[in-house]
């Protein structure tokens, strides 16, 4: 009967689709992909709606889509004006539902930056956050390390302020020659002009003339037999030496570009972007996700989102070529612009920032190079006006020459560290099902294919749980972990605790004919692996073998301990096979660990509720189904209590309980939903 439902269900929803699907404009837009639950699960952009959102439904698909297309079942979209604006959408779409099989920049933090302070006493800073306050800002850095690195060298060859208040007195700093003191003495406004612009230079690319002039310096020293200040020098000059070593890839001029490249490999993208500053090569980053849309379609997207949340842009962009036009000829394409007012979705930019050698914004009129860019009309021209137009930026898609060279290095290393992931993924997998093979040989057993691991948590006896995990040739199969609410034991009896759930499990193994394990891990010694076989053995009549694994005083994995009675087997700790049952109870342990933060946060949210006068525990129950959370509720108004049947007055005794709580102490908030076998 189920089946026959859930059939019934897929039917409705592929006529409901199929219905949509008629109807779909021949114009630009946006679309969003439904599951049963009627969450969005993916949003895309087009230029012809009707043509891509039809591909996802005609043919074949590689199995990353197949698994996308499989949970659809609805979807629904927005017409814009233009590519350009379908773009834009799409981000802040992306951004508002975070769909599951979308291209998600999970680290929402801002890359640093070195900025110099606009005040009378200007100091250095390294910041996440570019404002709009006439300081300047130098960067992105690819880590606060880096930028640490180079504001630490700059403190020692400028000796701006470091206090971000002046004291009344000197520090340390002064005394090491790394501030001039400007609260205890009058510092001329050159003097600090002059810094300024010496930290700018060298930020801007400079550093060989800042070099230079410390090798002057370190030669007069040595003639004048001031070995301490010329050794000061050269370890100022070593220091340049280090950072400029990371800067050998150059272009002829001192632009400020971004340059990104792509590879993709068994449904997975891998994304490199190569930072060059003042013409030379700083940094690099990589970004590797399974990706499900086309795959330049999806690359595109990446890009817009990377610049939709960092506000500091460089003076170019370049961007690989586009592969040939996709099988449906419209799938992910770029649309060309169209006249028309309605650029209301283009979120506002702020922070723009001088990052160029002349310290001047981006050009708002971008000009392509015709003899090195695409052809107009092309895909990529239309993907890189679309871009420019947003960014204010100019944005290439080089065909020939040095900036046609730095992309295809970007994608060859995109590529390399793509082939790299799925090189250490065999590697693991190898390693993960040598290590299985050959624990069976040290616990005398002939295979140990699938384990299944087991973990008890509580804090002195409350909200007791416990939780298994499965481990299938060496690797975790998460789709069969389970969670155990204890339901006969009270308080903390570790040993009583893994009886009831040992049972639990196996009798349902059983009941419904599971699959057995090969082996069983239990979180402890001979008290556990002996409760363990008595379960099995003298209760449910099951020959599966049972070790355990104890711990050292420092809460780490010592000894594997199997048999009746349990001895110690000596294997090597620096072993794989050790390393396979080290990462098992590792992982039972957070599983376990997780799932009593959760109980002990919907306890504590029920006993809130428990203690405000009128509130019994079906009412709570009927509270905390309707909103959902403890937060919801207390964010509520008094009108949205009345579906509830509850009053005016019981509502605002309610609310006031609540947020009288939120002010005296931090509770934690969990969603409210029963998990666990």
């Amino acid at each position: 009967m189920e089946r026959r439902g859930q059939a019934s269900e897929r039917d409705a929803a592929a006529e409901l689709i199929r219905g949509k699907l008629a109807l779909l404009p021949d114009a630009p837009g946006c679309y969003l992909m439904k599951n049963g639950e009627g969450t969005i699960i993916y949003v895309g952009k087009a230029k012809v709606l009707k043509n891509r959102v039809r591909s996802y439904f005609n043919g074949s698909h590689n199995g990353k889509t197949q698994r996308l297309v499989s949970e659809i079942r609805d979807l629904e979209y927005i017409v814009t004006g233009s590519n350009m604006e379908a773009l834009i959408l799409e981000c802040n779409l992306i951004k508002q539902y975070h769909p599951r099989y979308n291209v998600l920049l999970k680290d929402d933090k801002t890359f640093p930056y070195i900025k110099i302070t606009n005040e009378r006493h200007p100091k250095l800073e390294v910041t996440r956050r570019v404002l709009k306050d006439k300081a300047k800002y130098f960067g992105p850095y690819p880590n606060a390390f880096a930028a640490q690195q180079t504001k630490k060298l700059l403190d020692r060859l400028y000796p701006l302020r470091k206090c971000n208040t002046l004291p009344d007195k000197v520090c340390l700093y002064y005394h090491i020659g790394q501030c001039i003191a400007p609260c205890e003495y009058d510092v001329e406004q050159a003097d600090y002009d002059r810094m300024v612009q010496d930290i700018t230079k060298f930020l801007n690319g400079g550093q060989d003339e800042v070099k230079s002039e410390l090798q002057r310096k370190m030669g007069e020293a040595a003639e004048s037999l001031e070995f301490e200040r010329a050794k000061e020098y050269r370890d100022q000059i070593i220091a340049i030496e280090a950072i400029v070593e990371k800067q050998k890839i150059t272009m002829s001029d001192a632009v400020d570009r971004d340059v990104f490249g792509y590879a993709i490999d068994k449904g997975w993208m891998c994304v490199q972007i190569l930072y060059m500053r003042a013409g030379k090569m700083v940094e690099r980053r990589s970004s590797s996700f399974p990706y499900y849309g086309e795959a330049y379609d999806d690359f595109v997207t990446f890009v817009a989102q990377y610049y939709s949340d960092n506000p500091a842009l460089p003076r170019e962009i370049l961007l690989p070529e586009p592969p040939e036009e996709p099988a449906d000829g419209q799938a992910g394409e770029l649309a060309e612009e169209t006249e028309g007012d309605s650029v209301s979705m283009q979120p506002e930019r702020t922070g723009e920032v001088s990052l160029s050698s002349e310290g001047v914004a981006p050009d708002e009129q971008a000009v392509a190079e015709s003899d090195e860019d695409a052809p107009a009309g092309s895909r990529a021209d239309d993907v890189r006006e679309s871009l420019q137009k947003w960014l204010k930026v100019k944005v290439f898609v080089p065909r020939r020459a040095r900036k046609r060279e730095v992309v295809e290095m970007a994608c060859n290393n995109a590529k390399v560290a793509l082939d790299e992931k799925f090189r250490l993924i065999e590697r693991d997998e190898e390693r993960s099902v040598k290590a299985s093979e050959s624990l069976a040989g040290w616990l005398g057993l002939e295979s140990v294919r699938r384990i299944e691991a087991f973990d008890n948590s509580n804090i002195q006896g409350t909200n007791p749980v416990s939780a298994m995990v499965v481990f299938i040739d060496g690797k975790p199969e998460r789709k069969e972990y389970r969670k155990y609410k204890v339901r006969t034991v009270v308080g903390a009896d570790d040993y009583e605790t893994m009886r009831e759930v040992v049972r639990r499990r196996y009798e349902r193994v059983l009941k419904e004919g599971l699959e057995q394990p090969d082996l069983i891990v239990v979180d402890g010694g001979k008290g556990q692996i002996a409760v363990a076989l008595d379960v099995l053995r003298n209760e449910l009549g099951l020959q599966i073998p049972v070790c355990g694994l104890v711990k050292d005083a420092k809460h780490k994995t010592a000894q594997l301990m199997t048999g009746d009675p349990p001895e110690v087997v000596p294997l090597p700790r620096d072993s794989q096979e050790f390393y396979l049952l080290q990462r098992i109870q590792d992982e039972v342990h957070r599983f376990a660990i997780t799932f009593h933060r959760e109980q002990r946060g919907k306890s504590m949210v029920a006993s809130q509720l428990d203690a405000i006068p009128g509130i019994g525990e079906k009412r709570r129950k009927a509270l905390l189904k309707h909103f959902g959370s403890l937060k919801k509720i207390r964010e509520a108004s008094v009108e949205d209590f009345k579906p509830l049947s509850i009053g005016e007055k019981l509502a605002e005794q309610i609310l006031a309980a609540l947020r009288e709580d939120e002010e005296t102490a931090a509770v934690p908030e969990t969603a409210v939903g029963e998990a666990g076998e």
